[in-house]
């Protein structure tokens, strides 16, 4: 699946702050089994012709795969916000299948399980393969709202963190080679093109580049990684980051 990254537009501050002053108001922490209708609802937005739809059930029990979500953070005894949107879709006939199309039917809220304190909507989510040395994006979105407020870096900087403590070697993925905003991300990031796959993409048979990162514990990319987070912390905040049974707050 084709790695979706958002845009990067710079958040307004208020009364002079900078962002670095206050709580960033996304967090991340591995995805459970209650957060499977949200996230599923984040892919069919990011990937609308995406089928069939990945099965998190399934992903969760994976022992190769970890998932990450990121949430909005809401202040204590704040009311909980109202359940997500749900899209029921249909199973394509015979030409959807062929031409990469979904039916959808109604929209209809959907009750969910209660919401930690604190914790709101989840507002993206990422997946990672860890195969041999290798940490792999399968994917990663936000929802459309939230594209230009860092979240998408901010689930790209967790997984690089989360590769790290795994001990993998390198972080790789394959994008659409007319993602610009996902290339420029992950160029900033230090991953490089080191291939393409020909008609990668059902849908339109578009080619994907292959990217991947210099080894994330040399000492050359740990700096300019560590640079990068700080730089994310400045302009948009402090985020608490769970990835594992490890927290940080950067």
């Amino acid at each position: 699946m084709a790695p979706n990254s958002p845009s990067d537009r710079k958040k307004p501050m208020t009364n002079g702050e900078s962002a670095s002053s206050h709580q960033m108001s996304h967090a991340i922490r591995p995805m459970e089994l209650r957060d499977i209708a949200e996230v599923a609802e984040i892919e069919r937005e990011a990937f609308p012709t995406t089928w069939p739809p990945t099965a998190f059930r399934k992903e969760l029990t994976n022992r190769l795969a970890r998932y990450l979500v990121a949430f909005e953070c809401r202040e204590e005894g704040a009311p909980a916000p109202p359940p997500p949107e749900t899209t029921h879709v249909s199973r394509p006939g015979l030409l959807g299948r062929l031409f990469g199309g979904l039916r959808a039917g109604g929209r209809a809220r959907t009750e969910g399980p209660e919401r930690p304190s604190g914790e709101g909507l989840l507002s993206g989510y990422v997946g990672i393969w860890f195969m041999a040395d290798e940490a792999h994006i399968t994917s990663i979105a936000s929802r459309d709202v939230h594209r230009g407020t860092g979240v998408g870096e901010l689930l790209l900087i967790s997984t690089v963190e989360l590769a790290r403590l795994r001990g993998s070697r390198v972080v790789t993925l394959e994008v659409r080679v007319s993602n610009e905003p996902a290339k420029g991300l992950y160029r900033k990031y230090d991953f490089h093109e080191m291939g393409v796959r020909k008609n990668y993409y059902s849908d339109n048979n578009e080619d994907a580049y292959v990217m991947t990162t210099d080894p994330i514990a040399s000492p050359g990319y740990s700096t300019r990684f560590d640079e990068l987070v700080s730089g994310h912390r400045d302009r948009w905040g402090r985020s608490d980051r769970i990835v594992t049974s490890l927290s940080s707050t950067q």
